[in-house]
């Protein structure tokens, strides 16, 4: 086969207080830059799908047409120029060249400006120009909520099985081995089912359970279907009407099929009481972290979830380190803090220097800045390769950067913001992870590849922030009626129903 290939990545919060412009796509975000044409086959070397995708294919001698890879931070909506800019590189290519197959690397929760499913409208405009014909395959990441657009307009689409996400580049293959079957004329049935509540993203580490057996289950699904089965649970903070986990899978055998896909949408709805998550204030988060470190050899972990930069935090709020320091806590480390002034300060006045800082903040969310004087420990410019599980080999630059301490805290500064989800981020600005007490991490789940190993605890802190922990706290509007915004909650009712609900009952 000569096969294009192309990639375009964006979890979108719609909830989240910055939007995601072209330059975001340009500069990555933790993500490989923008790239294109032979430049993408460079990314064979990190672990991301097109990097499995690309070894795959060249391993079974498939000529492959490179176009465009562009990710960028999880933030809220893609600006209009952004997405007609990179899905016009890819639809005119479509259009100007000739090819047996097409492969994307999505995402799967894209939500634009002026579009509710970038995918499916990306999925759409390729169909249209190739025809029914020609393959379009695609790989999705756990938290696509994948639409029935991109359903119908994909030949196939396969997600990741992990979270955090250490099967990127396992997932690439399994799309290039979907594809041969589909090229090689054998006839795959598709089925879907959706799931009828959101899931939090802090209950669906598949390191613990429910999602640790529900995710090992595919495979044996795999086997018993002869398809590919694959579950995303879906972004719950994109407010469309398609947002939430979905079950689907192709397979030759369509009774076995449906069986098998009906099967696990039905384990998942059992399930739906375990995938509610606990969660500490920051205050408490603290104080049980020192408990719990007091004669440890190894760090206390604490997710900073609600700011994290990989569900559309900008990494900027200040509530777990205003714990922290108010608590008093000692050899306690926190990552990251995206505040381009303050590191530019950081370096005007260099290492060893005292400077005055309002350091971060949040006003979306009330959150101050926090106003004290910090040491500059180290600086550094912002580089650094990830060498943990999640994305080894991706390269990022995060501008200017620093260490900087307040009383025992150590605190990673930087002119970009990143998920911090590899222990080099901190060692970049001199931060030795494996040697503090209390490492506090804007993560959400991904962080738990590269710090689990290393940690005494794990603790999950609920500190304002713009990524909702809770999806039924969100200001819903665009939701299906009727799904549950929380595992176990209430139905969703859409405020113009509930409106003229409380209308009728009230005239009563």
């Amino acid at each position: 086969m000569k096969i294009l290939i192309a990639g375009f990545q964006h979890e979108t919060n719609t909830f989240a207080p910055t939007k995601a412009v072209y330059e975001s796509f340009v500069q990555g975000g933790g993500f490989p830059a923008l790239c294109r044409d032979e430049a993408l086959l460079e990314l064979e070397k990190v672990n991301i799908p097109i990097g499995g995708f690309i070894t795959a294919a060249i391993a079974e001698g498939h000529q492959l047409l490179p176009v465009i890879w562009a990710a960028a931070s999880p933030s809220a909506h893609v600006t209009k120029d952004a997405f007609e800019r990179i899905a016009g590189e890819i639809t005119l290519a479509a259009s100007s060249d000739t090819f047996d197959a097409i492969y994307l690397d999505l995402h799967g929760a894209m939500v634009c400006e002026h579009l509710a499913d970038g995918e499916g409208e990306l999925l759409a405009r390729l169909h249209e120009i190739v025809g029914s014909e020609l393959p379009i395959v695609a790989s999705l990441d756990l938290h696509a909520n994948v639409t029935q657009r991109m359903l119908e307009a994909a030949s196939g689409l396969v997600a990741f099985r992990t979270y955090p996400h250490v099967d990127m580049a396992e997932t690439g293959a399994r799309t290039m081995a979907l594809l041969k079957r589909i090229f090689d004329g054998e006839t795959l049935h598709l089925s879907s089912r959706r799931i009828p509540f959101l899931i939090p993203i802090s209950a669906g580490s598949t390191f613990l359970e429910p999602a640790q057996s529900v995710y090992h289950g595919l495979s044996e699904h795999d086997q018993r279907s002869n398809g590919v089965c694959s579950f995303a649970a879906g972004f719950p903070a994109a407010d469309f009407a398609e947002c939430g986990p979905v079950v689907w899978g192709y397979g030759a055998d369509r009774e076995r099929l449906e069986a098998d896909v009906a099967r696990l949408a039905d384990e998942i709805v059992t399930l739906e009481a375990r995938w509610q998550v606990p969660f500490l204030t920051p205050k408490e988060a603290v104080a049980e972290a020192m408990r719990l470190a007091n004669g440890e050899n190894r760090p206390v972990v604490i997710a900073d979830t609600q700011d994290n930069p990989g569900a559309g935090g900008d990494a900027t709020t200040t509530g777990m380190l205003r714990a922290l320091v108010e608590a008093d806590a000692q050899d306690a480390a926190l990552g990251l803090i995206c505040d381009p002034a303050a590191a530019a300060k950081a370096h005007a006045v260099g290492e060893g220097a005292r400077i005055l800082l309002a350091l971060g903040g949040e006003p979306s969310v009330g959150d101050a800045p926090l106003e004290a004087e910090f040491e500059v420990v180290r600086l550094s410019d912002g580089r650094c390769r990830f060498d943990g599980p999640m994305m080894h080999g991706n390269q990022v630059d995060l501008g200017p950067s620093a260490q900087l301490r307040v009383g025992g805290v150590a605190i990673l500064v930087t002119s970009r913001k990143s998920q911090l989800l590899d222990r080099n981020l901190l060692r970049m600005v001199g931060i030795e992870p494996e040697v503090k007490k209390i490492l506090v991490l804007k993560s959400s789940v991904h962080f738990r590849a590269d710090f689990q190993p290393i940690a005494a605890a794990i603790l999950i802190a609920k500190s304002p922030g713009p990524m909702a922990a809770d999806p039924g706290e969100l200001p819903w509007r665009y939701l299906a009626p009727g799904i549950r915004t929380r595992p176990m909650g209430e139905p969703f009712v859409p405020p113009d129903e509930a409106s003229q609900s409380n209308l009728v009952g009230h005239s009563e």
